[in-house]
């Protein structure tokens, strides 16, 4: 009797934990294409280069620093999502790409940084001549940004995307994501998928 209780004991703990050690792992997400290379000036000033983030998966996001509405929400998410990243240390990384770089010096990015807690080993925030921005926003990212007349009035006024984009180890867009908590959670479970499994092939 002892002997029965014990194999029976050890099935049941072995059957969940054969299954956990089964379970497959979720698929990756799609590659969409490659970010080519850019040159731009972060917020201390420094050259950065899109080849610095080779080997580094990396979340983008597009924003202006006078932007009244969408921009900070924008940036609470990427907040949000160091947070919960802090983890992963040196293997993942934020940018945040000015789509006003004639008004965003380093010096007004530096100040939005701090609004934000940013850390600068982890989180940079871009600028450069406005067509550099362009080239790397518009036809790497394929986020749209310009200048439009605003509704109702006689200014003009920025519109950008507002996707946060993933990009793998190897420079490759992995997936575009709405910059709400469920976006931030599928966006969040897959860096962790990325940066454990590997770009793949």
């Amino acid at each position: 009797m002892p002997v029965t209780w014990i194999v029976l004991c050890g099935t049941l703990f072995a059957l969940p934990l054969a299954r956990s050690m089964v379970r497959s792992m979720p698929p990756p997400p799609p590659v969409y294409g490659p970010v080519p290379d850019f040159a731009l000036t972060d917020e201390n000033g420094a050259p950065f280069h899109r080849k610095q983030l080779d080997g580094k998966v990396w979340v983008a996001d597009f924003i202006f620093t006078h932007c009244p509405t969408a921009c900070p929400l924008l940036s609470k998410r990427m907040e949000k999502i160091q947070k919960r990243t802090r983890q992963l240390g040196p293997a993942f990384h934020l940018v945040s790409f000015s789509v006003d770089p004639e008004h965003d010096t380093p010096v007004e990015l530096n100040a939005y940084a701090r609004r934000f807690h940013a850390n600068p080993r982890g989180w940079s925030f871009l600028t450069g001549p406005l067509a550099d921005v362009q080239s790397a926003v518009t036809d790497g990212f394929k986020i749209y940004f310009g200048k439009e007349k605003a509704e109702n009035a006689d200014f003009m006024t920025i519109v950008h995307g507002e996707h946060l984009v993933l990009v793998d180890q190897r420079a490759r867009i992995r997936g575009y994501y709405e910059a709400n908590d469920d976006g931030v959670d599928r966006l969040v479970e897959d860096v962790a998928l990325l940066v454990n499994t590997g770009a793949g092939p």
